[in-house]
């Protein structure tokens, strides 16, 4: 108990200090992180004898709560105090002459999403659709995601009622799903569309998007799931050739799983991809989990397939040199104006949806 209280004390005088949300979510990752402090106690609960575990969880859970709870009114301190001086400094005279009418642009978000149907259409895929609000059944359940998994946690998920059976979908699987219980095999679809998870920073936010691929048919392979993510990706970021890594992972919905690496190199401080010895993760895959198509009733000595899961925000980010994801939500029209796309401007490389 004392190191959770010694962790406790540092974070709070930290809370103290004049800070910016910048300085708040590197605490946030200090506490909460893959490696973070907090994240690590939780580790370590297995090691503690049984008689110590339950009051040292205990302990643990109500520290997390209060830190939590300090470092949200924290970042709402720091907005509100954003806010008020964005309200002083830039005002609008209302007694200046209307402006011109400008003609708007395409969102890049809406455009990374024009061109990711374009490419999986060449291929065969169809882009199928499903609610924001979901259940609790199709968006863990029937993806093989266990009742403790840590992606149930209030602190990832949106819940919308107390009993955590309706809740704002945090990936676009459901759709998956929905689409393999009102049909027959074989399946070959993309599901992009906004998803919602209890995260912010520069990186991350609590709406974005995602597009989760699927195809189900008769001899689908690991083999054909990396030609299809080496067409994808040659094709979006515009290279002739890929470099492309698979590294073992773990998702409860894929069995192998697997995140995905692309090579890139820094030029004049830009990222160029297919070049270079570096590596960026850019997606997660793998093949169906059996108990996944088991949960939606198709014949697993007859049928088995590949799912991947894309980040389309991030897509945008490192296709078009975005570097703060928070911009995408912020509807300031100076920011479209320099990122965005000229409805009337094809790009040469866009194929449109005809094929």
């Amino acid at each position: 108990m004392s190191d959770i209280k010694k962790i406790k004390d540092e974070i709070l005088n930290k809370l103290n200090a004049d800070l910016n949300i910048e300085s708040i979510n590197q605490i946030k990752s200090e506490l909460f992180g893959k490696k973070g402090k907090i994240s690590n106690s939780f580790k370590n609960l297995g090691s503690l004898p049984t008689e110590e575990r339950k009051k040292f969880a205990s302990d643990l859970n109500f520290v997390k709560d209060e830190l939590q709870e300090k470092i949200n009114k924290k970042i709402q301190e720091i907005e509100i105090k954003e806010i008020n001086s964005k309200l002083q400094n830039e005002k609008v005279d209302v007694t200046l002459p209307e402006r011109n009418i400008v003609q708007g642009k395409i969102h890049p978000v809406s455009q990374v999403i024009d061109e990711l149907s374009s490419i999986f259409s060449e291929i065969g895929f169809s882009v199928e659709e499903g609610p924001d609000v979901e259940n609790e059944h199709y968006n863990f359940t029937a993806l093989n995601t266990p009742d403790n998994h840590p992606a149930r946690d209030m602190h990832d998920t949106f819940y919308l009622d107390d009993k955590k059976e309706l809740l704002l979908r945090t990936h676009t699987s459901p759709v998956q799903v929905r689409t393999m219980l009102k049909g027959k095999p074989p399946f070959k679809i993309i599901a992009p569309g906004r998803t919602y998870r209890s995260d912010s920073d520069q990186t991350h936010a609590p709406m974005f998007h995602q597009v989760e691929g699927l195809h189900i048919d008769k001899n689908v392979n690991m083999g054909h799931l990396k030609g299809c993510l080496t067409y994808f990706i040659k094709s979006f970021f515009e290279v002739d050739k890929i470099k492309m890594r698979f590294r073992p992972s773990h998702f409860p919905f894929t069995e192998p799983s697997a995140e995905v690496d692309i090579g890139y190199e820094l030029k004049d401080g830009k990222i160029v991809i297919g070049e270079g010895d570096r590596w960026l993760e850019i997606l997660g895959c793998g093949m169906v989990h059996p108990n996944v198509l088991k949960n939606v009733k198709i014949n697993l000595d007859n049928y088995q397939g590949y799912a991947f899961g894309i980040g389309i925000d991030r897509l945008a980010m490192l296709k078009y040199g975005i570097n703060d994801l928070r911009a995408f939500f912020e509807t300031d029209y100076r920011w479209l104006n320099h990122f965005g796309f000229d409805p009337l401007d094809v790009p040469s490389n866009y194929r449109g949806l005809s094929r």
